[in-house]
């Protein structure tokens, strides 16, 4: 499977475009963290771009949002360790996550809620001017960002990758493609 192709199942699958721009947030996280951990940049881009396919499909419903997302990339082309990545990023299944693929998806995922929010905060609403500090900060808030689980980014620990460094990986990455996002 080619990043073309994801891309064009999204378009089929995914209208709301703050889904896809979180996706590609988090395609763009699963990169610089598969290049941190000697990982395939190409296969865990493709999981961080395709984890939420299925959401409005299953209408954001998370007894079958993940299964039906899993089966889908696996129709794709893609691997089993992709769809299993997929598939338990989503506790409501508890699916133990036992590769580093897994526990890269399940932390990434809700960073990017975390940095996209310090940046709509600030008066330009761009993440240029957004400082990893900043966002340290902000995870101490639990009222902001509130749907950015702090439990599932803390588990960047499982990776060999203290919290600091992690919103600092994170936010280099989205930054890197701040004009895809909007931001």
């Amino acid at each position: 499977m080619t990043r073309d192709e994801a891309l064009d199942s999204i378009s089929v699958n995914v209208e709301n475009q703050n889904t896809v721009k979180h996706m590609l947030a988090t395609e763009a996280i699963m990169q610089a963290l598969a290049k941190r951990l000697g990982e395939d940049g190409e296969e865990w881009g493709l999981t961080g771009l395709l984890h939420d396919i299925d959401m409005e499909l299953t209408e954001g419903d998370m007894s079958t949002h993940s299964r039906l997302g899993a089966d889908l990339v696996r129709e794709m082309g893609a691997s089993e360790a992709m769809a299993h990545a997929i598939l338990c990023h989503n506790e409501a299944h508890g699916i133990p996550r036992e590769s580093k693929l897994d526990k890269a998806l399940f932390c990434a995922d809700p960073l990017t809620g975390l940095i996209i929010a310090a940046a709509l905060v600030r008066p330009d609403k761009k993440l240029a001017g957004v400082e990893a500090k900043s966002v340290r900060k902000r995870f101490k808030e639990k009222s902001f960002a509130a749907g950015a689980s702090r439990e599932q980014i803390a588990r960047c620990a499982e990776l060999g990758i203290e919290l600091d460094d992690f919103i600092e990986l994170g936010l280099k990455a989205m930054k890197g493609i701040a004009e895809d996002l909007g931001l």
